[in-house]
């Protein structure tokens, strides 16, 4: 394992699994069935399903692990393999500035869900904010062999997609505290959002 892995592993990883679990605990409606799309070894959904026995989840990847937690399709990372309406909610956890096309795969995330999507993704705001982003994922992921198109958006260009894509923001937030303290300062502060959005102008179900 590379050095800039090593110290995410033993400074960062577990920390951020914790804390994504407990937010986003906080923010999938009651009672979903949810598709994980980019689920790795599945360990977020499992660490969720610690806290929200309600939800029944399903993985999709491009890459399969050795093992997963949660059961787990491959996928071509372009077009889903479901039916339309699928899914209560989607969820896409740091998968986005993974892909060539992200607004291709929202439309995808979109058409198999029902109800809501959830997004976990960086913002390309801020002093040094590209090579910033570029050593988190070069550190979460180079030992894994996950893709590294480094596409990170703005602020104004998330929101001309929520445009685009005509979902309604429920919730956003910003304030994530993913790592401890004094990595959060050099790597969290504004480089991160988290978002509910409720699909065309339908009502996300529950809270």
């Amino acid at each position: 394992m590379s050095l800039p892995g090593k110290l995410q592993r033993a400074f960062i990883y577990e920390r951020r699994l914790r804390r994504l679990a407990e937010l986003l605990a906080q923010t999938i409606p009651k009672s979903c069935r949810v598709l994980d799309v980019g689920s790795g070894d599945g360990r977020l959904a499992w660490s969720l399903l610690q806290r929200r026995s309600d939800l029944a989840i399903q993985g999709v990847d491009v890459m399969m692990r050795p093992a997963t937690q949660i059961p787990v399709k491959l996928f071509d990372g372009t077009t889903l393999p479901y039916p339309n309406s699928s899914f209560d909610a989607v969820m896409l956890i740091d998968v986005l500035h993974h892909t060539v096309d992200p607004l291709g795969l929202l439309h995808e995330a979109l058409r198999v869900c029902r109800n809501c999507l959830i997004v976990k993704d960086h913002l390309l705001e801020g002093f040094a904010a590209g090579m910033r982003l570029r050593f988190l994922d070069y550190a979460g992921n180079a030992d894994h062999g996950v893709a590294l198109p480094y596409n990170y958006m703005s602020e104004k260009q998330w929101v001309e997609f929520e445009a685009l894509l005509k979902i309604k923001v429920m919730t956003k937030t910003k304030k994530l505290d993913l790592y401890p303290w004094p990595v959060n300062w050099v790597f969290g502060s504004g480089l991160h959002f988290l978002a509910r959005y409720a699909k065309s102008d339908a009502d996300a179900q529950g809270g």
